[in-house]
């Protein structure tokens, strides 16, 4: 496979974020021709199936201004420089659901946009909540309502495009197909 490989020659940063940089990357082709790709840098993330004793997924609502509504997603955030994915995915928890859990696995990691960004999301699950007795703070810039819906009900979010993110999405499938593989 190292017949597909581009080879970097000069990478140029365009913009530096608070979330992302913007690169623009000169490439040697495969065929030995040069050309430019347009590449988002992301720290990487993670995302949470969080489930409740009654078998709930716990979920938040969420203005995203990228797409200028409200999405449902299951909790999620940014890696912090030099945290382990684990360690953000339960501070994630208890800062967007007011819960914690004694136990986490992970499920899949998986990169959002690899045409042209190199975020990568890790994906884990836990059944163990228990409610926070003093919650954790929110982001300053960021405000979220806790719901909780069956898988039944998140499947017909997914159909109503209330839950339209990749992440989400894949989560609720995730589940349902445990569900059906009696999990």
């Amino acid at each position: 496979m190292d017949h597909l490989i581009e080879k970097t020659i000069s990478s140029k940063k365009l913009f530096s974020g608070r979330v992302i940089d913007l690169c623009v990357e000169e490439v040697e082709l495969p065929n030995g021709k040069t050309s430019t790709r347009e590449v988002v840098k992301h720290p990487g993330a993670v995302a949470v199936i969080a489930l409740t004793q009654d078998h709930k997924l716990v979920m938040v609502k969420q203005y995203r201004k990228a797409m200028d509504r409200i999405l449902v997603e299951i909790p999620a955030g940014k890696l912090e420089k030099g945290e382990q994915p684990i360690v953000t995915a339960k501070r994630e928890l208890e800062e967007e659901t007011g819960y914690t859990c004694k136990e986490l696995k992970h499920v899949i990691s998986f990169y959002t946009s690899p045409g042209f960004a190199d975020e990568l999301v890790h994906l884990y699950i836990t059944d163990s909540l228990s409610v926070m007795q003093n919650k954790a703070a929110l982001d300053e810039d960021e405000f979220v309502e806790v719901i909780e819906v069956s898988v039944d009900e998140a499947l017909t979010m997914i159909q109503t495009n209330e839950i339209y993110d990749a992440k989400t999405a894949y989560a609720v499938q995730y589940l349902q197909l445990k569900s059906s593989l009696g999990e």
